[in-house]
């Protein structure tokens, strides 16, 4: 459990500028809250794939790596959502 999760916040330092970089456009997020959004991402994709692959996330798994990715897209895009993509023109 805690080597799952101590390797998903590795992977995450990865994942997240990952997916910003897949991402098109330019978000407005500062490179903790990519490493964070990465994290998350690959926790939610550790977990999902231990649930539904019978993968683990104490070993490099091809398939953890794209799910992680995956899910730390649709945290960026989440993310992204909420807070506004920062790339409006303000007029007045």
């Amino acid at each position: 459990m805690i080597t799952t999760i101590i390797v998903s916040l590795i992977v995450g330092c990865i994942v997240g500028p990952l997916a910003r970089l897949i991402l098109p456009g330019r978000q407005n997020i500062s490179a903790g809250m990519t490493v964070l959004l990465g994290a998350i991402g690959s926790l939610v994709g550790s977990w999902i794939g231990a649930q539904f692959l019978g993968t683990s996330g104490a070993q490099f798994s091809f398939w953890g790596l794209i799910l992680g990715t995956v899910f730390a897209i649709v945290a960026v895009l989440i993310y992204g959502s909420i807070t506004g993509r920062g790339d409006r023109a303000v007029t007045r």
